[in-house]
């Protein structure tokens, strides 16, 4: 706040404008508030979390009248300069976008006790990977295992060929929470339906698979979606960002192979909608702008944000153009799942289950 000083004097002028989206009760009115995020190395236009968190950033902008400053990583040599220039533009709020940042972002949060920060998809943990709190930072995290585990079971219940796959860029726990998901559908609906449909790719109990290395290279996803097409998987959900657009071209050149995408719609921001078959959705850019009202309102807690199903921070995209192929016994099958993993009848398990 005192270096965003002489800014607040030349603004002025339009903070009586913007005053009825200020925050009231003790808090910074939104013109005052500086919001800030650096992004994970898949690029703010990564169709997945980045944007995801990108849009909730710009939400905020837009209806809460806040300013904001934005930094894009090429690589993890870029993580901490990019912090370290947030917290030199005394940014009140400052978001990480995924995993990789988590040390840089604890480590700025350690340093600068008067500023806050936020951490997209992971929780903080010490030198030996025992969780932490820290005053001022949040984790944002996702329980995505439950939106997951209705995906894997409508997988297995449109797969014509009786196995499907996924694979991941990194095996970090916001990505295998997706894995473990996906597979406790498959066997949900295996054991419902007296059936034997194969997952390739993640074994979760003995938590091993396929990983890309990262979530930059699309023509490795290409390569393992094309590996898991030829043993016989014909709906396939890639966990790894931008890598998920190379599983894409791959199984649209297959011309048989449906595809299960993540964090965002991916039938509104891929070009690949006529073959997903739904998404595993992370509402990423709602916890980013109620982060940052908490914050206008003076209310900023190191609670964390954790979506679910219940609170709708997970979700089942539409079936969009698979709607009339996937039989009305599955999709009433799907939504009576659904409400026994909300009313705790259910409980999807992942060793990266966020607590």
């Amino acid at each position: 706040m005192k270096k965003l000083a002489s800014a607040v004097s030349i603004i002025a002028a339009s903070a009586l404008v913007l005053s009825a989206c200020g925050s009231g009760e003790g808090g910074e009115s939104g013109s005052d508030y500086l919001a800030c995020m650096v992004s994970d190395s898949g690029g703010w236009d990564d169709q997945s979390f980045n944007q995801s968190g990108k849009e909730g950033l710009e939400n905020a902008v837009k209806n809460l009248g806040i300013e904001e400053k934005d930094a894009e990583s090429q690589g993890d040599a870029d993580f901490k300069p990019n912090v370290d220039n947030m917290v030199q533009a005394g940014c009140n709020l400052t978001f990480g976008v995924g995993f990789l940042l988590e040390d840089t972002i604890q480590e700025a949060a350690e340093s600068n006790p008067d500023l806050n920060f936020a951490l997209i998809d992971s929780t903080f943990s010490d030198a030996d990977g025992k969780p932490v709190t820290i005053d001022n930072a949040k984790p944002v995290v996702f329980n995505t295992a439950e939106a997951a585990f209705l995906a894997g079971y409508v997988a297995a219940a449109t797969s014509e060929s009786g196995k499907v796959g996924t694979f991941g860029g990194i095996q970090i726990p916001s990505v295998t929470i997706f894995m473990d998901g996906f597979a406790d559908g498959v066997d949900k609906f295996n054991e419902d339906n007296k059936k034997d449909v194969k997952l390739l790719g993640w074994n979760k109990e003995k938590q091993d698979g396929s990983f890309s290395g990262d979530f930059e290279n699309q023509g490795q996803g290409q390569e393992l979606t094309k590996q898991l097409i030829s043993q016989g998987a014909d709906v396939i959900m890639p966990v790894a960002g931008p890598v998920g657009l190379g599983a894409a071209a791959a199984a649209k050149e297959a011309g048989d192979t449906k595809l299960v995408w993540v964090d965002s719609d991916g039938y509104e921001s891929t070009e690949y909608g006529d073959i997903i078959l739904t998404s595993v959705v992370k509402e990423i850019a709602n916890a980013v702008e109620d982060t940052i009202k908490e914050g206008t309102k003076d209310k900023f807690t190191n609670e964390p944000y954790i979506g679910t199903l219940e609170n709708e921070g997970v979700g089942l995209a539409p079936y969009h153009d698979f709607e009339d192929k996937v039989p009305e016994d599955v999709k009433k099958e799907v939504e009576e799942l659904k409400k026994q993993i909300i009313d705790g009848s259910l409980t999807v398990e992942s060793e990266s289950t966020p607590k």
